[in-house]
């Protein structure tokens, strides 16, 4: 198991956060998503190793920016 954490910016709200944790479940592997609008932190576990520009275009396909921290 394998967890990393992302600096999103442009979230606000709950919905923000509901937005960008629809898109990163997709990515196959994904086993667990923390994300806080208020910290403007995204913490993707996964069951093994995380392809971070996966993660990237998810978050940013949701309309948020996102780097690995």
């Amino acid at each position: 198991m394998s967890t990393t954490e992302y600096q999103v910016t442009g979230m606000t709200c709950g919905h923000c956060e509901t937005a960008i944790r629809a898109e990163v479940s997709e990515i196959s592997g994904v086993t667990g998503i923390e994300v806080s609008a208020t910290t403007g932190c995204l913490t993707v576990t996964t069951d093994n190793s995380l392809d971070d520009t996966a993660v990237i275009a998810a978050v940013d396909e949701a309309g948020y920016t996102a780097v690995r921290s």
